[in-house]
């Protein structure tokens, strides 16, 4: 158990978990073509931030890990395959977070919010671009500071 969490609902930490993976195929979704290379980004990403995390989510971190690549699989199977429709669905699930959000330490937040936007930025510079020039698209750049997640005051 998340220690920071206890204070939620099972479906709310479940949500919460799942976060990072709907992060990722927003993201890796935003051009239509979600490649090897995003997804496989993330699962590094995730991977390295159970030991380097900022510390208030070390513990956040070690529990979502070791099965992100299957939960990243599995929910990536269970959105349409049409772009369009599945970003809208993405982020209204993602919009769910900010009641979450509110009903735990600000500052949790604070740091969970931009530990997304840092994985966001990571999954779209995953995709490429020339000698690392434009490696962020444009459709990725317009959802990278997922503005729908709203940091409680």
């Amino acid at each position: 158990m998340i220690p920071e969490l206890k204070n939620l609902s099972d479906s709310e930490i479940n949500l919460l978990k799942k976060i990072p993976a709907m992060v990722t195929i927003l993201i890796a979704g935003a051009d239509e073509q979600i490649s090897r290379s995003e997804l496989k980004k993330a699962v590094n990403v995730t991977n390295i931030k159970q030991s380097k995390a900022r510390k208030e989510l070390l513990s956040y971190y070690q529990e979502i890990a070791p099965d992100f690549e299957k939960s990243l699989n599995d929910l990536l199977a269970s959105y349409p395959s049409d772009a369009e429709i599945r970003s809208k669905q993405v982020i209204e699930e993602i919009e769910r977070l900010n009641d979450i959000l509110s009903k735990v330490d600000r500052y949790w937040a604070l740091q969970f919010v931009s530990s997304m936007k840092d994985l966001a930025k990571k999954v779209a510079e995953a995709a490429g671009g020339v000698f690392g020039y434009l490696s962020i698209g444009y459709e990725e750049s317009k959802l990278i500071d997922l503005e729908m997640i709203k940091v409680p005051n």
